[in-house]
């Protein structure tokens, strides 16, 4: 009803009254129970409104004039005066203004109907576009937002452990952690990003903690539109740590629109441990473990093993204590013979207790492989590991390096590493592994092919510039691999690189400096553990054949790493036809 003139309204469309344009109220002013009676006077048989039943002539405003027609002054009910009718001009105006307030409504009904119809399409499309299955992800690093640069290990170590999640949903190609931390600190581009990393969908997320209290946001965006899909926001406690993660994971899985069988989804939201310390232990530790130092790796360790103490029952932390031990040989940690039996243990008491776990797999195929020289026993292992994660970039990758190509398999070797890279696109340890898979089988143009484009990723890496100098050095090109080896020695100082540039110098003719190479070598091996192949590179490169066999015989005695590749290595062409040469193969379990 109007409250001016109250008049009553049967259309609950309308908003303003028809006669005087105020805004309409709930509730008849009348009393009447059914609607007033048409010109005709009978009721009509629907609400009666001013538009749609009126009996106004053409062109003739809509008013109460219909109703008090003349130009007199008429008595109304209650005995007052009623104002006499406007002039001419005032009842147009007045035509007008109704005639304009009789439009409003149909306007607003016309922009209705296409709201409702232009929602409808729109929820066709985006509902169809939001509905399409996500193939691959890359989990970009969370953003440390706390200000404080000792909890960096919490957003690296919850980026990593939903990455670990999400690759066990079947047939969800999810980037490994070495190829999205290369973006880290970085602005992010996510077309980009997608481009290089050749995936669909972008999840990033920013990590605050103070105090005990930890706020999470995550954004899941479509790298072809750079739309946000989803986003959300968790607000937790710090002792809530492990189920957020479990909490996540699923949250994240469901916007894939990924159809998870019950036991999928449960690996998805597995958690391996209810104790907030432990896990942040085991959070620590990796940290330290992805920094590939000597002290970081030792730091690592010490981390793993608190975590074991306080939950003896954590697998997660038993399996990363072994793919440890396996490294410390690798980076001048310790002998093999001191921490490959404990790489052994860790692995095997993280199985015992979790059998599922792939990187514990990975880690007992490595010991195998490199300690015990049970190349089939290792092979299974890695098949085992990629079986339980098709994404686990690393079995992929030490399934080819460190069973399929010092065996001479060249063709499986160089796909299994090709598969690693695919995964992990980024990774300058696989690019350049691969490239010395494609110098074992003779094809050198492809791995400085290989070479340059991982120098190109990190010009600092240090291993890069190494095997691009060993690659120079199996194909007789000296002084480029003098200045290769010279720059990695320069960024981080390795003692492999030492001793192939000290043979690089001898086969060059500067054997003076080779020699003071080998002696600073050999003091270095009296203070810490150098690899004897690292002493045997120089005096192959003197020509001293009895003192390179008699060192390579005590680092296959020693169960060093390094004696995988005695098979295929070029810098060892000398020595094949040596006898004690073809007899550690024969040990090694290695083809002639």
């Amino acid at each position: 009803r109007c409250p001016e003139c109250r008049r009553d309204y049967y259309d609950d469309t309308l908003l303003y009254c028809l006669d005087d344009g105020n805004a309409l109220l709930e509730g008849p002013s009348s009393g009447r129970s059914e609607p007033p009676a048409s010109a005709g006077g009978q009721f009509d048989d629907e609400p009666q409104t001013a538009i749609l039943h009126s009996t106004a002539a053409p062109g003739e405003a809509p008013t109460r004039a219909q109703i008090h027609t003349t130009e007199q002054t008429a008595i109304l009910p209650s005995g007052t005066e009623a104002e006499p009718q406007k002039n001419l001009s005032d009842s147009t105006e007045k035509q007008t203004f109704s005639a304009n307030r009789a439009a409003k409504p149909l306007a607003a009904l016309v922009v209705a109907v296409l709201v409702l119809v232009g929602g409808f399409f729109g929820y066709r499309y985006f509902s169809t576009a939001s509905s399409k299955q996500i193939n691959s992800i890359a989990v970009m690093p969370f953003v440390n937002a706390s200000g404080n640069p000792d909890v960096e290990y919490l957003s690296d170590g919850m980026t990593e452990t939903l990455i670990n999640s999400l690759s066990q949903i079947p047939n969800l190609n999810v980037k490994a952690r070495s190829s999205v931390f290369r973006y880290k600190g970085k602005e992010l581009d996510p077309k980009k990003i997608a481009s290089e990393l050749n995936v669909e969908a972008i999840l990033n997320g920013r990590v605050v903690q103070r105090g005990d209290q930890l706020t999470l946001n995550v954004e899941l965006i479509d790298a072809s539109t750079e739309n946000t899909i989803w986003g959300s926001r968790y607000e937790r406690s710090t002792s809530q740590l492990v189920a957020l993660q479990s909490e996540v994971a699923r949250d994240v899985s469901s916007q894939l629109k990924s159809k998870l069988k019950g036991s999928d989804a449960a690996k998805v939201e597995k958690s391996y441990t209810a104790s907030t310390d432990a896990y942040q232990l085991y959070l620590k530790a990796r940290f330290q473990w992805n920094k590939r130092t000597t002290d970081s790796l030792r730091q690592a360790a010490d981390l793993y093993r608190q975590a074991i103490e306080t939950d003896p029952g954590y697998a997660l932390a038993y399996s990363g204590l072994a793919e440890t031990y396996v490294l410390f040989p690798i980076y001048s940690v310790a002998a093999p013979r001191d921490s490959m039996p404990l790489a052994k243990a860790a692995a095997q008491k993280a199985l015992e207790i979790d059998d599922s776990l792939a990187r514990a797999h990975a880690a007992l195929g490595s010991y195998l492989t490199k300690y015990e020289y049970d190349r089939t026993g290792a092979e299974r292992e890695y098949r085992r590991a990629i079986e339980l994660d098709p994404n686990y970039a690393t079995a992929h990758h030490w399934l080819g390096n460190n069973v399929l190509i010092p065996t001479k398999r060249f063709d499986e070797g160089i796909q299994a590493l090709k598969r690693a890279e695919k995964l992990d696109p980024l990774s300058p340890i696989i690019g350049a592994n691969l490239g010395d898979a494609f110098v074992y089988a003779g094809r050198f143009d492809e791995a400085f092919e290989r070479y340059r484009r991982v120098l190109s990723l990190d010009p600092n890496f240090t291993f890069g510039h190494f095997t691009f100098g060993w690659a120079y050095y199996s194909k007789k090109m000296y002084p480029e691999a003098i200045t290769e080896l010279r720059k990695a020695l320069e960024i981080n100082y390795q003692p492999e690189s030492k001793g192939l540039l000290a043979a690089a110098l001898a086969r060059s003719g500067r054997r003076s400096e080779a020699l003071a190479l080998l002696g600073e070598l050999e003091q270095e091996a009296r203070e810490t553990y150098v690899p004897n192949v690292v002493i045997a590179y120089v005096y192959i490169g003197l020509g001293q054949t009895k003192e390179a066999l008699d060192l390579l015989e005590k680092d296959v005695e020693e169960r060093s790493s390094m004696t995988a590749y005695f098979a295929i290595d070029p810098v060892y062409e000398d020595l094949r036809s040596e006898p004690r040469f073809k007899a550690m193969l024969k040990r090694l379990n290695l083809p002639e």
